[in-house]
């Protein structure tokens, strides 16, 4: 067999070419995890790429139908051959599927704005949201990436972890050198005695929001369970009213997820 024909884990220079190809195509895909609607100039930027291979790409991302373009405006949007995809992925055990009626019941109890966190590395994944009906809420897009030193789901995404992995977590180098990490080790402390976290406008001014641990039924930390509004509607005292229907839901969906 010749080495140059691409096989035994030896790759062609067309092979290899075909892998950036389609390295850059999920580049340009991965862009709309950041935000819904881009126009071409922006994902070269962003990604990197010439002008000339985005245009390329996306031809033939929007011909297949993951992407689509606004005729008038010249944005793109993911398209829906995304969603079909994602409609076939495997929900017995998506705690984002799992999880969704249980979150509908919450916002109906508590009229706020519900979302469903994982971590992912050094930062926390919206993976779930139900929206608040009331006229001034907290609006929670699904996927949005959110850093671990802040939040309420952040601090109970990191205090209910295993002591081992807690504090690798706490190493970690890209928290900002303003964080005092004994004293959010103590704060850690207190979240664990207590079963849930707060936050008061710490990532963003006039917000709030409360979490508690979601484990599954093996009792290991899945997710985060939140609830978050204007933090002049939803005070301190008002979350801690909230912890016990939070709690329960956060059960509730955890003997739900082997």
């Amino acid at each position: 067999m010749k080495q140059n024909e691409g096989w035994c884990g030896i790759m062609s220079e067309e092979g290899k070419s075909n892998v950036r190809a389609v390295e850059r195509a999920l580049d340009l895909l991965l862009c709309f995890t950041i935000r819904s609607e881009w126009a071409m100039g922006e994902l070269a930027e962003q990604t990197g790429l010439h002008k000339s291979t985005v245009h390329r790409m996306l031809a033939t991302l929007e011909d297949k139908g993951f992407v689509s373009r606004d005729r008038l405006t010249e944005r793109y949007r993911l398209g829906l051959r995304v969603w079909e995809l994602s409609a076939n992925m495997p929900q017995t055990d998506d705690p984002g599927i799992i999880s969704l009626p249980e979150m509908e019941r919450l916002r109906d109890t508590l009229g706020e704005t519900v979302s469903l966190y994982i971590r992912d590395g050094g930062e926390r994944i919206r993976i779930q949201a139900v929206q608040s009906n009331q006229a001034v809420r907290r609006v929670a897009p699904v996927g949005a990436r959110l850093p671990l030193y802040v939040g309420a789901s952040s601090k109970v995404l990191i205090a209910f972890e295993s002591p081992g992995k807690r504090e690798e977590l706490l190493r970690e180098s890209t928290w900002p050198e303003s964080i005092d990490r004994n004293q959010f080790r103590r704060m850690m402390s207190e979240i664990r005695a207590s079963g849930y976290a707060t936050s008061f406008e710490e990532r963003e001014a006039g917000a709030a929001a409360v979490a508690a641990p979601v484990y599954n039924r093996a009792g290991i930390l899945i997710a985060a369970l939140s609830v978050s509004g204007p933090s002049n509607r939803l005070t301190m005292d008002a979350m801690g009213e909230y912890v016990p229907a939070i709690m329960e839901a956060a059960r509730r969906i955890g003997a739900l997820l082997r």
